[in-house]
């Protein structure tokens, strides 16, 4: 056993978080802590690790066992170097080796056959394991590689830790506690602050892991990969499924649908029952009977079947109409002293487009989400917005520009169009502001409360453009789900700066990946079809390096087929010039024309308004005339610009089939 919680009673004021809550953890299991936000997880973890007294019980560690915690968020280190802030964590070799030596000689002492006896040889051999590992021969290569694979570069090693930023802070500690090995690891969301890669890389990590793994993520992808057992916590109360992520969702589900099948065969029963007893109650021969009945009834124990939370949805504010382009970015380079982010780059995102924007962290993301929605200019090239284009934005660093004097409520309201204010109430209670949650301040939300604000506010603009920067960090599954269930049937265009392929997977149709030192690369398909190419390409590059053909058959194409693959995108890029290009031409010049009577039409129907052309029949029936000549020309001009969009995804999907990524 590693660690064991008993009766554990914790209450806030009149709520109750857990009460009698008993479970174990034993060596090496992979538990997930499942549950709404707010159902008492962090807590639990914070109880386990000793930085909360729980109102009752106790959280039992046998006399060895290391604790290892990482929270959310709230850690900052400074003052020393990266590299050597992860190597101090381990402790001192020196005392190590005077415990070995003390739990030795305690051994000597016992009874070989007692299992005090056994318990200390195996604290022994394990400690002998640390020792071992923290030889300063294997230590700092195993330090090293911790801090790479969790998306630090060899030149960071010096740098300062007060340098880094809030989440590579996070990424610091949980490197430390990776290299300490404790005998159970507390996670409380650790793939938050994590790109893709990293996040490929801890998975591969916590399934090799030796110790016992307690794991609180909203990642179903990891959750699925890592765990064997789920602890659900539900209005005070746990229960355990002996599966992973998924099969909790549907076993508890399962579990329900059966309690609710008792609950209505016992109110059949006691209604059976009640009916007996109130039609014989004063027939003297059945007196006996109905006294049995009524304490019978008396002795039922009711089936509850606990109300779930409110499912809410959400429907975005109908967008405006909108062109076939979206937005443009033509020759735009962008710099950060030394970083060049960007180098010469195009891309038109254009109608229907729906983009996952991925990569490791510092290689430009954030930066392009600024570029496309004009808030920041490129150093040179062209950023141009298309026609009619309307464009709502989330950032992560909206959430500190929120007044902190408002209320939630009042904050949201300010938000509001006229027509998304009724939707206020129904959008808060979707992304976890219930009740009074809504009249908080500002001031004293959270981070990730304030995040959330910042998101509702986004999402009730009317836009057919949203870009949106790391909107499900501090979402629960719930949230996700609604604004997942909302993106899918939006009819606008969007792009999402994520690493939950959970969340992006059914929703996207394109992937741009960034990284350091390229220009950004364009593929077709969701995440996991993304990855699936980056994989192959991996395994290419290892197969050209170490020097070994591989027949294309295999999976790992040799290497004549380079030269193929450049030929393919090259032809591409040809056709594209030669079938899509002149069909783009086209279709901006009709809405060029469209804007022109759209704007034509606007100054008449002012002039129609003035008191002098209204007593003026010629002048009236000329403007009239006119704009119903345009309004007849703008029809003509809507259907081109439709049989062009159509044509132009229809040659797109054609060119996307044949040759891939982009």
């Amino acid at each position: 056993m590693e660690f064991a919680v008993q009766d554990l009673h914790i209450e806030f004021g009149p709520r109750v978080l857990f009460d009698k809550l008993s479970f174990v953890v034993e060596r090496g299991e992979r538990i997930a802590f499942a549950g709404q936000n707010g159902a008492g997880k962090s807590t639990l973890m914070k109880c386990i690790v000793g930085e909360m007294e729980p109102d009752h019980g106790r959280v039992l560690l046998p006399k060895y066992t290391r604790v290892g915690y990482l929270p959310q968020e709230g850690i900052h280190i400074s003052g020393t170097p990266l590299l050597g802030e992860v190597l101090g964590s381990v402790g001192n070799i020196v005392e190590l080796q005077r415990e070995v030596e003390q739990l030795s000689a305690e051994l000597q002492a016992l009874p070989a056959d007692s299992p005090e006896y056994r318990d200390l040889l195996e604290e022994i051999g394990r400690l002998e394991l640390v020792l071992q590992d923290r030889d300063a021969a294997t230590l700092r290569p195993r330090a090293e590689r911790i801090l790479r694979g969790l998306g630090f570069a060899d030149a960071d090693f010096e740098r300062d830790c007060g340098e880094f930023s809030g989440g590579w802070q996070m990424r610091i500690a949980l490197a430390k506690l990776l290299l300490q090995e404790p005998e159970v690891l507390l996670l409380d969301e650790p793939t938050n602050h994590l790109d893709i890669q990293s996040q490929r890389w801890l998975e591969q990590s916590l399934r090799s892991y030796r110790g016992a793994i307690c794991i609180i993520s909203h990642d179903v992808a990891l959750l699925d990969g890592l765990v064997s057992r789920t602890i659900a916590f539900h209005h005070g109360r746990a229960e355990e499924y002996a599966g992973n992520f998924s099969f909790y969702l549907k076993e508890s589900k399962a579990r329900k649908e059966a309690l609710l099948r008792q609950a209505k065969a016992q109110q059949r029963e006691i209604a059976k029952t009640q009916q007996f007893i109130d039609r014989f109650r004063y027939k003297a021969t059945k007196a006996t009977q109905v006294q049995s009945r009524i304490k019978q009834l008396e002795k039922v124990e009711l089936i509850e079947v606990e109300d779930d939370d409110a499912v809410m949805s959400f429907h975005f504010p109908p967008p405006p109409p909108g062109g076939h382009t979206v937005v443009k970015l033509e020759h735009a380079s962008k710099a950060y002293g030394p970083i060049r982010l960007l180098e010469n780059y195009d891309i038109t995102i254009g109608k229907g487009d729906r983009i996952a924007v991925v990569g490791v962290n510092g290689s430009g993301k954030s930066t392009f989400t600024r570029l496309i929605s004009g808030t920041e200019s490129p150093d040179s090239g062209e950023f141009s917005l298309g026609s009619h284009t309307e464009i709502a934005f989330f950032s992560q660093t909206h959430a500190d520009v929120l007044d902190n004097n408002q209320t939630v409520l009042e904050c949201v309201e300010s938000a509001a169009s006229r027509e998304t204010r009724p939707l206020v109430r129904n959008i808060l209670g979707c992304f976890l502001f219930r009740g009074d949650d809504v009249f908080k301040k500002i001031g004293v939300l959270s981070g990730g409360e304030r995040s959330r604000v910042a998101l509702v506010c986004m999402l009730l603009r009317p836009a057919n453009f949203l870009i949106m920067d790391e909107p499900t960090n501090h979402l629960d599954f719930q949230s996700q789900d609604v604004l997942q269930r909302a993106l899918a049937e939006y009819p606008g265009s969007y792009c999402i700066v994520s690493h939950n392929r959970q969340f992006l997977d059914p929703i996207v149709n394109k992937v741009l990946e960034f990284r350091l030192g390229h220009a950004p690369r364009l593929f077709y398909g969701n995440v996991s079809q993304y990855l699936e190419t980056v994989e192959a390409e991996e395994r290419r590059e290892k197969a050209a390096s170490s020097g070994s053909p591989v027949s294309p058959a295999s999976g790992v194409p040799a290497e004549g087929n380079r030269k193929d693959a450049r030929r393919a995108r090259a032809q591409a890029r040809e056709l594209r010039n030669k079938v899509i290009k002149p069909l783009e031409r086209e279709l901006e010049r009709v809405e060029t024309e469209i804007a022109a009577a759209d704007k034509r039409k606007a100054e008449i129907s002012a002039e129609l308004e003035k008191p002098e052309n209204m007593a003026d029949n010629q002048r009236l029936m000329a403007l009239t005339q006119e704009y119903q000549e345009l309004e007849r020309g703008t029809e003509s001009l809507f259907t081109r610009w439709e049989d062009l969009s159509v044509e132009i995804e229809r040659k797109s999907a054609e060119l996307a089939e044949e040759f891939g990524a982009e």
